[in-house]
C-alpha cells in the first residue's frame, strides 16, 4: 500500500467510525499518518460511538427480514396481488423466489398446477401495523385457496443437537453455528454417551447425557421432552444419533422441527456397518440424504442430498472418510435452508428454494 493510499484508507476510516468527536474532518488532512493511525487504534479499542448516518447504516443492514411463504393452486395474478399488498403497507421486497408443479394427486382427478413462493422484504417502514398487514395477508391467501407462514424475523431459532458417538457433523454444525452460517441459538446438545463432552464443552454449550436402555426409553424421552419445552427448542437436528425416536416423540415435537442425516445407501443397506456392505457390492456411487424425521423411518420428506463417485480402488477407510464428508455437508445444507425458512412442505416432498 504506497503512502497516499494509506492516508487516505486512514481518513476514510476515521469518518466512518466517527472521529469528528476527536478531531474536525477539516483538521483531519493536516494529521501525521502516526497520529491518524493512534486516533484510529483508540477508536476502535475503545468502541467510539459511530456518527448518526453510520448508525442508520448499521441499523438499516441489520434490520431483519420478514419472510412469507406460500402454497396452494396456481392462478392468475398471485404474484401481482400480494406484491401490491406489500407495497401498499411500504415493505420493500428483497428477495421472492416462484416455483409451480404439477398436483400430485393426479389419481384422483387432481391434476391441478401448484404454486409455491417466498418473499423476503424489508418491513422498516412499517411502524406498529403487523396485525393488520397479516389480517389482509391471511385474507388474500382465502381468496385464491393457498396457506401461508409468515415470520418477522425478529425471533431467533433455538435448535438443540442430538448426538450419539460420531462427532464429525456435531463439529460441523458448532463450526458453522461458529463462524455466523447459522442464524439460530444452539442451546444444548443431547447424547446417549459422555464421548462428546469435550467437544461441548469446546464451544460452551450445555451436554446432557441420558442412558437409554429398552426399559428407561419411555421415562428419558418424556424427560426429554421436558427439557426441550423449558428451553423453547424450536428445532431438533439428529447429528448421527443412533436412536430411533418412538411415535409418542415425534407427536409431541412437531415433525417438521427434527432434521435427520443418513448415508443414502438406504433401503439397500440397512442396519450396521453400510459402508462395509456397500464396499463388498462394488458400488459405485455413495452419498447423503438430510430430510424431516417422520413416523416412518428415514422416509421423511427429503430436504437435501448429495453424491460422490467412488471406484474399485477405494477401500472401506476410504468410503467412510468419503461419506462423512457429505453427510456433514448435507446437514448443514439442510438445517441452514430451515433457518432460513427456505423449505415448504407438501405431501411428502420438500420445495426448496435457493439461497
Amino acid at each position: 500500500m504506497n503512502l497516499m493510499t494509506l492516508e487516505r484508507t486512514q481518513i476514510f476510516m476515521l469518518r466512518r467510525l466517527g472521529i469528528r468527536a476527536f478531531y474536525h474532518s477539516n483538521n483531519l488532512n493536516s494529521l501525521s499518518i502516526a497520529r491518524r493511525q493512534r486516533a484510529l487504534f483508540s477508536a476502535l479499542s475503545h468502541n467510539t460511538t459511530p456518527s448518526s448516518s453510520t448508525k442508520r447504516q448499521i441499523t438499516q443492514q441489520n434490520q431483519p427480514h420478514a419472510r412469507l411463504l406460500i402454497s396452494g393452486p396456481n392462478a392468475t395474478g398471485i404474484v401481482a396481488s400480494f406484491s401490491r399488498l406489500l407495497f401498499n403497507h411500504s415493505c420493500d421486497i428483497v428477495d421472492c423466489a416462484s416455483e409451480s408443479s404439477s398436483g400430485d394427486d393426479s389419481t384422483n382427478g387432481d391434476d391441478r398446477k401448484l404454486f409455491f413462493q417466498r418473499i423476503e422484504f424489508d418491513h422498516s417502514q412499517l411502524d406498529n401495523r403487523r396485525e393488520e398487514v397479516e389480517e389482509e395477508i391471511v385474507g388474500m391467501c382465502r381468496q385464491f385457496g393457498m396457506g401461508c407462514r409468515l415470520t418477522w424475523g425478529n425471533k431467533q431459532h433455538r435448535m438443540a443437537i442430538f448426538v450419539s458417538k460420531y462427532d464429525h457433523c456435531l463439529w460441523e454444525l458448532l463450526l458453522r453455528h461458529r463462524a455466523g452460517e447459522l442464524d439460530c441459538d444452539i442451546a444444548l446438545i443431547i447424547s446417549n454417551h459422555e464421548s462428546l463432552r469435550h467437544v461441548a464443552d469446546t464451544f460452551g454449550v450445555p451436554y446432557l447425557v441420558f442412558q437409554i436402555e429398552k426399559e428407561n426409553r419411555i421415562e428419558i424421552e418424556r424427560r426429554q421432552l421436558e427439557i426441550l419445552h423449558e428451553h423453547k427448542i424450536d428445532l431438533i437436528v439428529l447429528a448421527r444419533y443412533m436412536q430411533i425416536l418412538s411415535e409418542e416423540f415425534l407427536n409431541a415435537f412437531d415433525s417438521h422441527r427434527i432434521i435427520n442425516i443418513h448415508h443414502s445407501f438406504l433401503p439397500a443397506f440397512k442396519g450396521g456397518k453400510p459402508y462395509h456392505r456397500a464396499h463388498e457390492r462394488g458400488v459405485k456411487l455413495i452419498g447423503a440424504t438430510a430430510h424431516y424425521t417422520t413416523g416412518d423411518l428415514d422416509e421423511g420428506p427429503i430436504i437435501e442430498q448429495d453424491i460422490m463417485r467412488v471406484t474399485h480402488r477405494d477401500d472401506v477407510k476410504d468410503l467412510v472418510r468419503k461419506g462423512r464428508t457429505l453427510e456433514k455437508t448435507v446437514l448443514v445444507t439442510a438445517v441452514k435452508a430451515h433457518l432460513e425458512e427456505r423449505i415448504i412442505v407438501h405431501m411428502n416432498k420438500c420445495i426448496v428454494f435457493p439461497e
